[in-house]
């Protein structure tokens, strides 16, 4: 194995952890502290935009609508999510965030845009866009091996 390679894995798995530690330290405080980093992830994939059907989020985060279901009806205790039935087929449910979720969401995208603007800083536009390439390689591979 070459000496790129290497370190590339040994960074690689270490910023994986880190972000998954700084997260857990970031939500475990403060006014989210009641929220887990499953939950967190819950809320981004539900997003602020629009209501979304539970399929949609399910697939979204690689999970049954079953196990949703359970994180969901948590996250509407809690006050972060809402349901809203579809006037046209009162048989379909749509999960939306409240203003209390959308702050979570918020929260969440500025820590990785922090992260991200931290990344990127002292890169020239080519390095940038090599790393986009390189980084557009690992999620393609990862994507392939998960379905």
């Amino acid at each position: 194995m070459s000496e790129n390679i290497k370190i590339l894995n040994e960074l690689l798995v270490d910023i994986f952890y880190d972000i998954t530690n700084v997260e857990k330290k970031m939500f475990s405080h403060g006014k989210f502290k009641d929220l887990s980093i499953t939950e967190v992830r819950t809320i981004n994939a539900i997003g602020i935009n629009k209501p979304k059907k539970m399929s949609e989020v399910a697939i979204d985060l690689n999970i049954t609508v079953g196990t949703l279901t359970t994180s969901i009806n948590r996250l509407v205790k809690k006050g972060y999510v809402k349901r809203i039935k579809v006037e046209d087929d009162r048989r379909i449910v749509q999960i939306q965030l409240t203003d209390k979720g959308k702050s979570v969401y918020n929260t969440h995208k500025d820590f990785h845009y922090e992260i991200i603007k931290n990344m990127i800083s002292g890169l020239n536009k080519n390095e940038q866009d090599i790393l986009i390439e390189s980084l557009k390689n690992v999620s393609n591979f990862f994507k392939e091996n998960n379905r």
